[in-house]
């Protein structure tokens, strides 16, 4: 057994999460480091599995890669071109994740995220997990290395690492 699945958190079963309720921020370093830019993805489609057993639990995210917004649209179109991205060619980014495992106040889900063509070991922390009005509520984060991906063009103008923050509301499936 992982852990115990807290009072308050999502009943075990099946849940769909809701791309139009879903935000997924993209904060990265930019300018040697100088700024930060905040950007954020949409979210195509994503299911989570909750066990009895957390270790039985899974999840599974679809993100278009040519979603990526930051309100800049010189930034955008050239975040989401063949110099980084290359959502042309790539156009999804997918999470797929199994079993939970309690980290302190958190919880830990491993798995793996494919982008620009290669798939890389990740974990996703969740820092709350609650049932609300029906609803399930999740709130991640993860840190991915974007040269992992291959994506290593832009050195200095564009970090190497991005954080993510998601906040996602799904349904019972």
């Amino acid at each position: 057994m992982t852990g115990s699945i807290p009072a308050g958190a999502p009943a075990p079963g099946t849940y769909t999460l809701d791309p139009e309720r879903t935000t997924i921020r993209a904060d990265v370093k930019a300018m040697f480091g100088l700024m930060t830019v905040h950007g954020s993805f949409r979210l195509q489609s994503g299911q989570v599995s909750i066990g009895a057993d957390p270790g039985a639990s899974s999840v599974q995210a679809s993100i278009a890669a040519g979603s990526y917004a930051s309100g800049h649209t010189k930034r955008d179109a050239d975040v989401t071109s063949a110099s980084l991205l290359n959502a042309r060619a790539f156009p999804e980014i997918t999470f797929s994740g199994q079993g939970a495992r309690r980290d302190g106040d958190d919880w830990v889900v491993p798995g793996s995220v494919t982008a620009h063509g290669t798939a890389v070991p990740a974990e996703i922390r969740l820092s709350d997990a609650r049932q609300e009005d029906g609803e399930a509520r999740f709130r991640a984060t993860a840190r991915l290395d974007r040269t992992s991906f291959g994506v290593t063009k832009k050195k200095g103008m564009v970090g190497r690492t991005v954080d993510l923050v998601i906040e996602a509301v799904a349904q019972p499936a």
